[in-house]
């Protein structure tokens, strides 16, 4: 079994859900993925998925479906994907492992490539406990 590249809260599958709704009968998900871009040196990007792409990685969740394209993957494994709404804004917020800072507005942030030999030895380590 391989590692899951993200992970999605009932909300963000909520969001996703509406966002396809709402884009007619070709809208099949969304995609995320990176770039490089702000003032702490990469961006999260969501695009509408209409024809999915079979090299992004597929995550489903109550009916909600996110591409994860191919260059993000290591920046984004481990990743939860929320939505919430404040005072001040909505969007999707992403909980990520990976990254080392953000800037204050919290659009742009830095990223790492994750440490695939930590994550299988915390892996092993878990199975032999249990």
């Amino acid at each position: 079994m391989g590692f899951a590249v993200m992970t999605m809260t009932d909300a963000a599958a909520e969001r996703v859900k509406a966002i396809v709704d709402k884009s007619g009968p070709k809208a099949k998900g969304v995609r995320v993925g990176i770039k490089k871009g702000g003032c702490a040196g990469m961006e999260y990007t969501i695009d509408l998925v209409t024809v999915p792409d079979p090299k992004d990685d597929l995550i489903e969740h109550a009916g909600a479906c996110v591409w994860v394209e191919p260059s993000a993957v290591l920046y984004l494994l481990g990743t939860q994907m929320d939505f919430e709404t404040t005072k001040m804004r909505s969007g999707f917020i992403f909980v990520n492992p990976n990254q080392t800072s953000a800037c204050g507005c919290g659009e742009s942030v830095e990223l790492k490539p994750a440490d695939l030999a930590a994550m299988a030895r915390e892996r092993e380590a878990q199975s032999h406990a249990g």
